[in-house]
């Protein structure tokens, strides 16, 4: 039995102790905390937690985490993290609260238990975007994150990273150069920042938007924490995009977090001899992502079906868009230059006068067509 020195019965303190005493993405935690709430929980763990915990179905993962959990109880006292974030005129948000992202609930178990916010506290929950790729970018892959950012953020999208070297701080960078919204989730604690030289750019983050962690204050960013920081940013957007990605590179794993709970994903090609983007080649490969090569294709990607025109407007309207097959077949048949009368269309269409003139009808009416003495010419 652990006795605890704080007032154990506070959901929020009971959720902060729970952010000390797990792992990112504890799915045993999850289900214990889903199952009867983080006060009874943290009550069954303190005063042994030999048995299972009360009201959940018996099992051999509940003793064997119990074992892994307890020893972080010693000396904790989540008023400690309550006070650090207060001093960085910070926030805690829970499920239960109000500002918290409603896509981490389709992490299920795996959702933290609570997030912890230095910023624009609305800005977490706004629909966004995440532009995630490789440390060791190109030059050209900073230009495309440049584009898409930017795109994104005029859209009124917030553009979600992890504040890393590379892509990271280029998806963070251009949208503070439009004015935009940008959130940087952490790996560690968000007094903490990581890299140390992004600090000056983590600290403009936080200006304009936020920077977001599910680790307690001074909790250091360890490797296995980065991998699950990539479901949070998975889970709280729209849409992933890969910009740049080696073969190995931990984006992919933020890609298939996305795919796997069923966000769109997508990835730019880059040049098939460059290795920074082998690794937006095998999602493409792989069809876990949607090709992205300008910023209305992202745009389509992050919104509702049918809100962007998936054809570029610079691209011309054919000549034969938007006409039924006997119309387009009608007109097609027509001399670029000379005149021509229904008989010879007839002919050359290889369709029926009825079919001609009504053709010619339409295609008049639309203005694609004029008459020409006798006969029939393209419009000018």
């Amino acid at each position: 039995m652990t006795p605890l020195s704080y007032d154990a019965t506070d959901p929020l303190l009971a959720r902060i102790a729970w952010s000390r005493i797990i792992e990112p993405g504890d799915r045993v935690a999850g289900c214990l905390l889903a199952g009867i709430g983080p006060v009874a929980a943290l009550d069954w763990l303190a005063t042994g937690g030999a048995d299972g915990p009360p009201g959940m179905p018996p099992h051999a993962a509940w003793a064997r985490s119990a074992r892994n959990w307890r020893p972080r109880l010693r000396d904790l006292d989540p008023r400690r993290e309550h006070d650090a974030i207060d001093r960085l005129a910070g926030a805690v948000l829970t499920p239960e609260g109000a500002g918290w992202p409603a896509g981490l609930t389709d992490l299920g178990p795996g959702a933290p238990p609570c997030l912890w916010v230095r910023g624009v506290i609305e800005a977490i929950s706004r629909p966004a975007v995440s532009l995630v790729g490789a440390r060791a970018c190109t030059h050209y892959g900073q230009h495309v994150t440049g584009r898409l950012a930017g795109a994104a953020a005029d859209a009124g999208l917030v553009v979600t990273s992890g504040g890393a070297f590379g892509i990271d701080a280029a998806a963070h960078r251009a949208t503070l150069e439009v004015g935009g919204t940008t959130v940087a989730y952490q790996a560690g604690g968000v007094d903490r920042f990581y890299p140390g030289a992004h600090t000056p750019l983590l600290e403009s983050v936080i200006e304009r938007g936020a920077v977001v962690s599910e680790a307690p204050p001074g909790s250091a960013p360890m490797r296995q924490r980065f991998l699950q920081r990539n479901r949070l940013i998975a889970a709280a957007t729209a849409a992933v995009v890969v910009v740049e990605a080696a073969w190995r590179s931990g984006a992919l794993s933020t890609a298939h977090h996305a795919a796997g709970l069923l966000r769109p994903v997508g990835a730019v090609p880059g040049p098939v001899t460059s290795p920074a983007s082998a690794g937006c080649h095998r999602l493409l490969r792989d069809q876990v992502a949607t090709c992205i090569t300008d910023e209305e294709e992202l745009l389509e990607l992050a919104g509702p079906i049918g809100s962007v025109d998936p054809r570029p407007a610079e691209v011309p309207a054919g000549l034969l868009d938007d006409l039924d097959p006997e119309t387009a077949q009608v007109l097609d048949a027509l001399p670029v230059r000379a005149a021509t009368g229904v008989d010879a269309l007839v002919r050359v269409a290889g369709l029926a006068p009825a079919a001609v003139i009504r053709a010619l009808g339409v295609l008049e009416l639309a203005g694609k067509v004029a008459r020409h003495g006798d006969g029939w010419r393209r419009a000018r």
